[in-house]
């Protein structure tokens, strides 16, 4: 069970590590989207914190994706301390905040219910602020328009490459969210495996045990001990 155990550990470190690496890989860069895959020990709480500022909005989207039930608690409170969003023992879920204060906002996950198996989780923050557009801009503003430029609508070119901008960020952000089931799945196609491989194997011991007893039972019914004395 021990050696079960640490193989089910090791297993579980490599593929938050993968995941990881990728995650880090395609979070690099201007914006303030956050996507973080890690190991939630077990019957511990584990807390992150996002910086925002006023009038955004932001999403925070998560999902389990190894461990012992896919199941955890989660806590998203505010940086005045008002608990917004409260989950006792989900699988995922996604939660939007409309009006986002300045400070920073808590993502709390809760796995004290467990006292023996650890978690995976996968969550992302997807953070839509009006100072990152009106910086955007600024910097078009003060491109200076040249002659070959001229016949061109400056204010079209922005909001193509915007929207180019918009949909990329969108699909990075699928793409994350599908690694996750990806990940999660093969977990539970894993488990499942070993859970179908240990009761196929038992109940071959056991056809085997119920042939042999049968097959001895009928030969002690006609084995004729007794002696004919003429």
């Amino acid at each position: 069970m021990g050696c079960e155990w640490r193989m089910m550990s090791a297993g579980l470190c490599l593929l938050t590590s993968l995941i990881l690496t990728v995650d880090l890989t395609l979070g690099f860069g201007s914006n303030k989207d956050m996507q973080f895959t890690f190991l939630l020990s077990a019957g511990s709480t584990e807390c992150f914190y996002q910086t925002t500022a006023r009038s955004g909005s932001m999403e925070v989207g998560y999902q389990v994706i190894a461990g012992s039930g896919l199941v955890v608690g989660f806590a998203l409170i505010s940086p005045t301390g008002y608990r917004l969003v409260s989950d006792f023992r989900r699988s995922d879920g996604i939660h939007m905040v409309d009006s986002t204060e300045d400070g920073d906002y808590r993502l709390c996950f809760d796995n004290s219910f467990s006292k023996l198996s650890e978690k995976m989780v996968f969550f992302e923050v997807n953070i839509n602020s009006e100072s990152s557009s009106v910086g955007g801009s600024n910097e078009w503003e003060n491109m200076a328009i040249t002659e070959s430029m001229g016949e061109y609508n400056m204010e079209d070119i922005r909001a193509q490459m915007d929207s180019v901008y918009q949909h990329l960020e969108r699909s990075r952000q699928i793409l994350a969210v599908l690694r996750a089931r990806e990940a999660r799945g093969r977990y539970l196609l894993e488990d499942n495996l070993w859970r179908v491989s240990f009761w196929s194997c038992l109940s071959l011991l056991v056809m085997l045990f119920v042939a042999v007893t049968q097959i001895y039972t009928l030969q002690r019914l006609f084995d004729d001990t007794k002696r004919v004395c003429t």
